[in-house]
């Protein structure tokens, strides 16, 4: 949720001409993440949520190339790519983690 509030803070910066693309985009890419993994967690069985932990990660990386293409077309700072990208790197590993977990509890 942390990861998602501050994509919202940080595309409050990009020009109002990237409303309906890049700005809509990435929020919805980032606000996928926690959604999936919610459905997931909310469905019956580890393989179902195994399944929406896979669908967040994906969401994760299309945030991380959008943040690059960001920074690469001047909208946000080196800096602020760099912030927004470690804080990614943290919500990835979690989830890898998670996704580690249940898909060794799927082999048993």
């Amino acid at each position: 949720m942390g990861f998602v509030t501050s994509v919202y803070k940080l595309t409050r910066i990009f020009p109002k001409e990237e409303l309906f693309g890049l700005t809509s985009q990435l929020r919805r890419a980032a606000v996928s993440i926690p959604s999936n993994f919610a459905e997931g967690f909310g469905r019956n069985g580890n393989n179902e949520f195994l399944h929406f932990v896979r669908i967040a990660i994906g969401s994760l990386y299309e945030c991380q190339t959008q943040l690059e293409i960001a920074m690469n077309i001047e909208y946000i700072t080196e800096e602020q790519f760099q912030t927004i990208y470690n804080n990614s790197k943290e919500v990835e590993a979690l989830l890898r983690g998670l996704e580690t977990k249940l898909n060794s509890n799927k082999k048993q």
